[in-house]
């Protein structure tokens, strides 16, 4: 396996905060040269100053739920050499009950959560698979796999993914390239932090308290019993850029919810 990813190119998208800034981070200490994408430059600009001496980083501004936005972000990646590492990670998420969900918010979610890891790929892959050389790794969720009610839609957003990533795999046959997804479990991202800090005001509550509560109410088949790092997802998708025997999997990185041996 590969923990030296020096002389590589990187992307990641949705890069600025949570899993995204996590992954460009252990990136850039293997030695890659990182290129972050965030739709908005002054959190990019943020974003960039916090790496500090973490590595060769820098930002492109882009929103990759925009078809032309994505197609300029990826000629300024590849402005000076092609792209080695894709990381499609941008997506949102929202709790909300399936029966307000109306169909323009539904299109939102698949815009943003699935068209824009298909219009990277469509851009990416094609290059790669002539060059027999490259890897994806799509950040999915265990909510891909096991749906949650309360985020129907964002779960199915999920399931496309880790369908889309075994899909393209399928293409790679005896060339050297690899894609596959992450089933990223529940997650301490500022995301989520800043959703249990308003639940908090709102139930008048500790948010410690509430951030435990969740696994006993919403996760009981979880093993750890607690919120992922950041980090330890990034791990993940460093080892599946670093393994070129790993090819058309989705990997579990969700503290055991999902009850399967596979």
């Amino acid at each position: 396996m590969t923990r030296d990813f020096s002389g590589h190119s990187v992307l990641v998208t949705g890069g600025t905060e949570g899993i995204g800034k996590a992954t460009a981070e252990v990136f850039a200490r293997a030695g890659a040269r990182v290129t972050v994408n965030g739709r908005d430059e002054e959190r990019l600009e943020r974003a960039l100053a916090e790496f500090g001496e973490a590595g060769d980083v820098r930002g492109i501004a882009a929103d990759v739920a925009n078809p032309r936005h994505c197609e300029s972000l990826y000629a300024a990646v590849t402005k000076d050499g092609p792209l080695d590492i894709l990381v499609n990670n941008v997506g949102i998420f929202e709790v909300k009950p399936f029966a307000e969900i109306d169909d323009e918010e539904w299109f939102r979610y698949f815009n943003v959560n699935v068209m824009s890891a298909v219009r990277m790929c469509r851009l990416a892959l094609p290059p790669m698979l002539a060059g027999h050389s490259g890897r994806i790794v799509t950040v999915a969720s265990e909510a891909g796999v096991k749906p949650l009610p309360e985020m129907i839609h964002y779960s199915v957003t999920k399931t496309a993914l880790i369908g889309l990533m075994r899909g393209l795999a399928e293409m790679t046959k005896g060339t050297g390239v690899t894609v596959n997804s992450v089933l990223a479990g529940p997650t301490w991202t500022p995301g989520v932090e800043r959703y249990f800090t308003g639940l908090a005001l709102e139930q008048g509550k500790d948010i410690d308290e509430l951030a435990s509560d969740y696994f006993h109410k919403h996760e009981p088949s979880s093993l750890l019993q607690r919120f992922l790092a950041p980090t330890e997802v990034a791990d993940a998708i460093l080892f599946l850029a670093g393994n070129p025997g790993v090819n058309g999997t989705a990997q579990r990185v969700e503290g055991g919810i999902i009850r399967s041996i596979l």
